[in-house]
């Protein structure tokens, strides 16, 4: 208003007053802003007009008003905060090892505790891994007997790890171990350890290691070591102090503690070459049991712990199911076992017979049979020709394992049909010509494609994978090729000790050059005796074929007839690492 020249003049206090004493009033109104926008022109002008300016502090009652809501809002937080702590120390009050520790109490150990006998596991119900069992029934007498090992001065191990492939029964071990030694056994994994938060691991060790000095003599087993107890600073692994911390807690609790106090780790593992050297070290670990898959016999037992269980017809001869189940583990047969009581029972039968072992076998190794899925004439042709040439090819060799059945029933996610082979025996080592029979059955199902269509499909795809994994492997790993000799360039056993997870070659541009043209030719050539076998055999190959198409399964003694007709190989030729190298470069030439 002053700006725009609207207020001409505005009068004193004094005049006001005279003013309003004139009309008889006592008291006048004063003109009152909270805060006026800034404008540097205001004030100026009201002293040029000689308006009185009085300026006060604000009174107390808008900061009493934010005090009070900073009060009411840190008052909601507060009640927030302890109704969650409550509920979820309600929640904790069944936690593990059946503790009612509060939640926030995260460094308190969450083992598993099983009192003398709690584990209901003894070695009755442990089979196939009877060098393991021998080497912990030790351990049993350590715990039960101590004297009796310490008395000419010797010291019971600290720890023992349990080393394998997944399956094997390592965890059944350890409890195997705390059933028969009748002591109390604190069970938990290593991922049981870590947290978000920064020392929870380390917290948890100290605390495990203090319950179990107080349960003494006992057992701690500590399952999926590698969690926890991986190589510290190793490239290829991302820091992690929380994780490393834990790790530090774990190798001084075990050098703090007495072996005759009575506590004796036990760990598993299935990944041994990412452990830190320090865990590994004697006075830590000082054993290491190695729990392998069974062999025939070992599948045998296994079968016969589960079978138990089950309902099974006399005329079940467990012997032929173990050696159908080559490579399997203990799991695995665990699961065959099931499988074959849930197909006997969906049929309605009163016992489990061979042929719902053999089915359930088929249904682990290949999938779930997916009759549903129906081909068109002409897949369905491609098929049958690819899964006879791969039964002819097989046939053919002399060293390639027999076959037991073909189907060409879809089973699994992508297996439009499959061709079963059963080794004789256990292997624990493959020849070169092991090795070239095999590829060459796999490219039988190819081959047979090529030569009744003229053109290749898809199908063979996982084939060729194989193929070229296994030629691979003969040149730079098993030294079976000459273009580099008796050299191995495979990679490391462990792909995690390397520079951010990829393999660092160890070998220069050229020698791989030289490694994929041997590979190459060893695939060609062996390619072309594959098509060489199923010519010869062309006439077994569509009557097998045609076979198939109207029954969709060959097996026993039908398959049996049309296999012996199978007319064998010729020798390879062209891939003989000695007869390729000059006389001079023999190592065993007697001229040399």
């Amino acid at each position: 208003m002053l700006s725009d020249r609207q207020v001409v003049a505005m009068p004193t206090e004094e005049a006001l007053r005279q003013e309003r004493e004139a009309r008889g009033e006592e008291d006048f109104e004063r003109w009152q802003s909270q805060r006026p926008v800034e404008d540097p022109t205001l004030l100026p002008l009201l002293e040029q007009r000689e308006v009185v300016v009085e300026v006060a502090p604000q009174s107390g009652c808008a900061e009493s008003g934010f005090l009070w809501l900073w009060v009411l809002g840190a008052l909601m937080v507060f009640i927030f905060w302890s109704f969650m702590i409550r509920r979820m120390q309600m929640l904790n009050a069944q936690g593990p090892g059946g503790s009612n520790s509060p939640v926030m109490s995260f460094g308190k150990s969450r083992a598993r505790v099983y009192a003398e006998e709690g584990t209901g596991v003894t070695f009755e119900d442990v089979a196939g891994v009877e060098e393991a069992k021998e080497e912990l029934r030790e351990i049993i007498s350590f715990l039960r007997e101590p004297s009796r090992f310490t008395r000419l001065g010797g010291k019971v191990p600290k720890g023992v790890l349990l080393v394998g492939p997944p399956g094997t029964g390592k965890t059944l071990l350890a409890r195997a171990v705390a059933g028969e030694a009748e002591v109390p056994f604190f069970n938990l994994s290593g991922s049981d350890f870590v947290e978000m938060f920064v020392g929870v691991g380390a917290a948890r060790v100290r605390d495990l290691f203090q319950q179990a000095q107080e349960s003494a003599p006992c057992i701690i087993f500590v399952d999926e070591l590698d969690a926890i107890g991986k190589t510290r600073g190793a490239a290829g692994y991302q820091s992690n102090e929380e994780r490393e911390q834990t790790l530090n807690a774990l190798l001084v609790e075990m050098d703090g503690f007495d072996t005759r106090s009575g506590v004796i780790i036990l760990a598993a593992t299935n990944r041994p070459e990412v452990l830190d050297p320090a865990l590994l070290r004697s006075g830590r670990f000082d054993r290491q049991v190695v729990v392998d898959r069974p062999d025939k016999k070992g599948r045998r037992r296994i079968l016969e712990v589960h079978a138990r269980r089950v309902v099974m017809s006399p005329g079940v001869d467990l012997n032929v199911v173990a050696a159908q189940t080559p490579g399997f583990v203990g799991a695995d047969l665990a699961n065959i076992v099931n499988e074959a009581a849930l197909l006997a029972a969906r049929k309605n039968k009163s016992e489990v017979e061979l042929e719902d072992f053999q089915a359930s076998i088929e249904r682990v190794m290949a999938g779930l049979e997916r009759k549903s899925r129906r081909l068109s004439e002409k897949e369905s042709r491609i098929v049958a020709y690819h899964e006879a040439g791969h039964a002819i090819v097989a046939g053919a060799m002399s060293d390639a394992d027999p076959v037991h059945k073909i189907s060409i029933v879809s089973r699994g996610i992508g297996a439009l049909g499959y061709t079963l082979q059963v080794p004789l025996e256990d292997r624990y080592l493959v020849t070169r010509s092991e090795l070239h029979d095999r590829i060459c059955m796999l490219l039988g199902g190819r081959a047979a494609e090529h030569i009744v269509f003229g053109d290749v499909s898809s199908g063979a795809a996982n084939d060729l994978q194989r193929v070229t994994d296994i030629a691979r492997r003969m040149v730079s790993e098993y030294g079976m090729g000459h273009a580099i000799g008796n050299l191995s360039y495979g990679d490391d056993s462990s792909p995690f000790l390397s520079q951010m997870g990829v393999s660092a070659r160890g070998y220069s541009d050229q020698t791989a050059e030289k490694i994929d043209a041997e590979v190459q030719q060893i695939v060609s050539v062996l390619y072309q005796r594959t098509l060489e076998v199923l010519e010869k055999n062309v006439d077994l190959l569509h009557e097998m074929a045609d076979t198939l198409r109207e029954q969709e399964v060959l097996e026993g003694a039908q398959l049996t007839t049309l296999m012996e007709r199978v007319q064998p190989a010729e020798a390879v030729s062209g891939l003989d690492g000695r007869s390729a190298l000059p006389a001079a470069a023999r190592p065993d030439d007697p001229s040399s």
